[in-house]
């Protein structure tokens, strides 16, 4: 700061003029003094005095080196400059060189802002970014990617240009640089957090690392291990993918996984009853982003996903089950053949032998790219989808039939008894609406589905199939008016006098 100041200095005294010899007076009588004896003479005088004053002599707090920075200070940094009343979760304070050479301090928030969601992609003003000691500007859009948005701190640079414009700044490729070294270093801060601390971020943060992966495609592999989902083999904790892939069995090619809205449709889902049978591990995804986050990752250190919901499920069957299974394949062909063909043709792509059901007579498996019954109800769920447009909805599935349920065996007896039957094919319809219920799908004729609910328990106890619903006359009969009220409601009331129509006059006489 330039300022002023008032200080009192000595100053010299002009010399005096030189004596002269006064009148009447020979240069022999003029006094000649010693030089020796001569002294300076000075006087204090009162001055005025301009410089500039170091009005903070501390280091900013990205400059000093992290081990001279307490936590208390890091803190204390964070909540002057993001305004937050909250301790940060997590920090990083490092500096990059290279290409550009720049210091940044990097903080995690406790909790999530309220609309972080809502307004997900709007530009925030969470990074400070400063050159050379001096704020530049906080609304860069691109210093951050959208899923990291959340993340607050400074940037300090030497190497960009001062005296530019902030939109010409913007521009600079050496910001595309600093960029990529904050989110790695950002993603690493995440990466070394403690199990508990990560627990909070990802109750709070965990869909922009689920958004990251469907975003971030350089930097999936380092998104993808920072990927928490519930596990079949713990009832309280999320499992990691890194701990999946320890778990997993000495000749097991997939993760597993099956989508649902909670974690007990999951459990109680017929497409993992095998699968938990054998003891396999399965993942269980039940916020809606996941299965869209699964489809942009295809695979984890060299192990693919897959769907439980959907076919081709490889479950390790030996020798003998293959042959097992042929050979009830011969065994139900034309019921098979029947179901596809003439029952079920309009909703059905086919009908084949599964062996991932145990304890279900069927279910509805979607093809490798059709949508399960999860991802058709979250299609069917967007506030911009048109009503019956949906073209989930018009997928053919795959019917897979139990052989060994009761069910399953009943139908083909009466299949082979007599394929016209009504019975026959209100048990095979019946079967296949419940496995559309089974499997997460909706039904697409209600009012149809509960007509062959009331056959089959008309058929189950016994009750005449012709007998209708017998109603007493008082209850269906309607009450009349007596001829008292019809009397008085057709009879006008008397006339009342006409109110008069005149306007009052505006001036009255007075006589």
């Amino acid at each position: 700061l330039w300022t002023s100041k008032t200080e009192t200095v000595e100053e010299p005294v002009e010399a005096e003029a030189e004596a002269t010899p006064k009148e009447g007076e020979t240069d022999d009588d003029v006094k000649v003094e010693d030089e020796d004896d001569e002294k300076p003479k000075t006087k204090m005088v009162e001055k005025t005095v301009y410089d500039w004053e170091t009005m903070n002599d501390n280091k900013p707090i990205w400059l000093r080196a992290p081990k001279e920075v307490e936590d208390a200070d890091y803190t204390a940094f964070y909540k002057s400059f993001s305004k937050d009343s909250d301790d940060p979760l997590a920090h990083v304070h490092f500096s990059a060189e290279g290409e550009v050479t720049f210091r940044s301090i990097l903080f995690v928030p406790k909790t999530a802002p309220h609309d972080l969601y809502q307004d997900y992609g709007k530009a925030v003003d969470n990074i400070k970014m400063y050159v050379k000691r001096v704020f530049i500007t906080d609304d860069f859009e691109e210093m951050m990617p959208k899923y990291l948005s959340f993340i607050k701190g400074v940037v300090d640079s030497d190497d960009l240009p001062l005296n530019v414009s902030r939109e010409t700044l913007q521009q600079n490729k050496l910001l595309r640089v600093i960029k990529k070294k904050l989110v790695r270093k950002a993603l690493d801060m995440l990466k070394k957090m403690s199990d508990e601390d990560y627990k909070k971020f990802y109750n709070e943060f965990g869909t922009n690392v689920k958004l990251g992966v469907m975003e971030d495609h350089s930097n999936r592999n380092r998104l993808a291990k920072l990927l928490r989902w519930q596990s079949s083999q713990d009832t309280e904790e999320m499992t990691s993918l890194q701990s999946y892939l320890e778990r997993m069995k000495e000749k097991q090619d997939h993760i597993y996984f099956m989508t649902g809205t909670n974690r007990a449709e999951c459990e109680k889902s017929p497409f993992v009853e095998a699968l938990l049978k054998k003891g396999y591990e399965v993942l269980y995804l039940v916020d809606p982003i996941d299965e869209y986050t699964i489809q942009n990752l295809p695979e984890f250190e060299g192990k693919k996903f897959q769907n439980a919901a959907k076919e081709n499920l490889n479950l390790q069957e030996t020798d003998a089950a293959k042959e097992t299974m042929e050979k009830l394949g011969r065994e139900f062909d034309t019921l098979m053949n029947w179901l596809k063909e003439k029952v079920l043709s309009s909703g059905i792509d086919k009908a084949i032998l599964s062996t991932r059901l145990v304890e279900s007579p069927c279910a509805l498996v979607a093809t490798q790219y059709g949508y399960s019954g999860n991802m058709e109800r979250i299609m069917k769920s967007q506030a911009y989808a048109k009503a019956g447009s949906s073209e989930s909805g018009n997928q053919k599935k795959i019917l897979e039939l139990n052989p060994f349920h009761p069910l399953v065996k009943q139908l083909n007896a009466l299949h082979k008894a007599d394929a016209e039957s009504d019975a026959a094919k209100d048990l095979a319809h019946a079967l296949y609406d419940t496995a559309l219920l089974r499997s997460g799908y909706s039904l697409k004729d209600t009012t149809a589905f509960s007509e062959r609910m009331d056959k089959l328990l008309r058929r189950s106890f016994e009750i005449d199939m012709a007998a209708k619903v017998e109603i007493p006359p008082e209850i269906e009969a309607v009450e009349e008016a007596t001829p008292e009220e019809t009397v008085s409601a057709e009879t006008p009331a008397a006339e009342e006098p006409a109110a008069s129509t005149e306007a009052p006059p505006l001036f009255y006489v007075l006589e």
